[in-house]
């Protein structure tokens, strides 16, 4: 176990060394100054300077790019004085030299050219919305998909069964900006009076009297839109496998033993159907915090999509960049995980 673990570790450290590699070089050859964009259009070239000289700016872009892993790294290498230990906020291990110390920090992922904070500040600040609606959307897709797709591998080829696949056909095959549009129009403006909802509105409110509340009536909608193509692909996994397990050999004897069925469905057949729907699973988990871009755009909803979206319309490029590198962390965290639920739920899976 230990050995499969650190297999996978390194897996996962060069997985995203790849990936710092791809995402430093294509915004750094973008016709845009760092410098400028952080200073504005009327900055004094003292100033420009600065900024450069911060960010490694003035060197080669080889050169740039360790201090961007050097940035990145939770080891790395610092000046030793208060400047750099304030903007790090790092913890000294040893003085490598009279100038420089190794030290332990959480990643720098630098500072954004339009509001000049902290980017992991910016983020921390929104991606708790994020994760609260896409929690929510795949536990409303886990829920929905499991249950539409017992129903449906166990009437097999009945009206309702048809249905089921249907509906998952449509899910799978309805763009998520479409969808939407189309359901902020229906259910936000149409049937507005009914329902109660609005076309869009994050998380939290302001209110005159309350200050910031929860509105958790804005999560409705974008958790629906979010939902529905992890729900449609849920169901059709979970029809497919149940169907290949009430086959089995095991249920027949389960069946001639007199079970109900009821019992041999949900504690024998459905356990054995959930490695599939668990990778299904852990997959759109991730990939949701990605497909919440364009729907948290549509929605007006505060998350880690519209933060990104805005900040790549304003070219905040280390917005961009913070986020693109903090989703593709959360993949690779999820697929170490992956393996080891698969042991618990069947322990017939061996870790190789």
């Amino acid at each position: 176990m230990i050995t499969y673990l650190l297999r996978k570790l390194l897996y996962g450290l060069a997985v995203m060394l790849g990936i710092i590699v791809v995402v430093f070089f294509l915004f750094n050859v973008l016709p845009v100054d760092p410098a400028r964009m952080t200073q504005g259009q009327r900055a004094d070239v003292q100033s420009l300077q600065a900024v450069r000289k911060e960010f490694g700016l003035d060197k080669p872009v080889p050169v740039q790019f360790l201090y961007y892993l050097n940035d990145l790294s939770p080891i790395g290498i610092h000046l030793n004085n208060q400047e750099e230990q304030n903007r790090y906020h790092y913890v000294k291990v040893f003085a490598i030299s009279n100038i420089k110390v190794l030290a332990i920090k959480w990643p720098y992922l630098r500072r954004s050219y339009q509001t000049h904070k902290e980017v992991a500040v910016l983020l921390l600040e929104v991606i708790p919305n994020t994760l609260v609606l896409a929690t929510g959307a795949i536990l409303l897709a886990i829920f929905l998909g499991v249950l539409l797709g017992v129903v449906s591998a166990v009437n097999q080829n009945t009206w309702i069964d048809r249905l089921a696949i249907s509906f998952s056909t449509i899910g799978i095959s309805a763009p998520s900006f479409f969808v939407g549009i189309l359901i902020a129009w229906l259910f936000g403006f149409v049937l507005h009076n009914f329902t109660g909802l609005d076309m869009s509105g994050s998380l939290y409110t302001y209110d005159p009297f309350k200050g910031e509340v929860i509105s958790w009536g804005n999560l409705i909608l974008p958790m629906l839109t979010l939902a529905l193509r992890p729900l449609a692909t849920i169901v059709q996994l979970t029809r497919n496998a149940m169907l290949d397990v009430l086959g089995q050999d095991y249920i027949r004897t389960a069946k001639a033993k007199g079970l109900s069925k009821n019992a041999i469905i949900y504690r024998h057949a459905l356990k054995n159907a959930l490695n599939p729907v668990i990778t299904a699973i852990a997959n759109w988990f991730a990939s949701l915090l990605a497909g919440s871009f364009f729907v948290e755009y549509v929605f007006g909803y505060n998350g880690l999509g519209k933060t990104t979206v805005d900040a790549l319309e304003m070219s905040d490029f280390p917005v961009v960049m913070g986020a693109i590198l903090f989703i593709a962390f959360i993949f690779v965290i999820i697929n170490m995980l992956v393996d080891v639920v698969y042991v618990w739920i069947d322990p017939r899976v061996k870790l190789g």
